[in-house]
């Protein structure tokens, strides 16, 4: 795996803040990059239409599924859910 200089920049903002944002362009190795940084941390991807629907419908009763954090890819598809993070 290539290590990136990224790295160590993430895990100094996630013990700061209580949400990091990590963008980038598509195809970049955004999502590569934090699993391996939050490996355990459950992963979300929001692209999946049951997991998007849930999410749209009750953001509070998503997010509460994940009381010590996740690592939500695709978050711009549910954008409701930053007035909650």
């Amino acid at each position: 795996m290539i290590i990136r200089t990224a790295e160590e920049e993430i895990k100094v903002l996630a013990a700061q803040f209580k949400a990091v944002a990590v963008v980038g362009p598509r195809q970049s190795g955004k999502t590569t990059l934090v699993r391996s940084v939050f490996m355990h941390k459950p992963y979300v991807n929001l692209e999946n239409p049951d997991v998007r629907r849930y999410a749209l419908e009750d953001p509070r009763g998503f997010l509460s599924n994940y009381p010590e954090g996740a690592i939500l890819d695709e978050a711009q598809r549910v954008p409701e859910l930053f007035s909650y993070l």
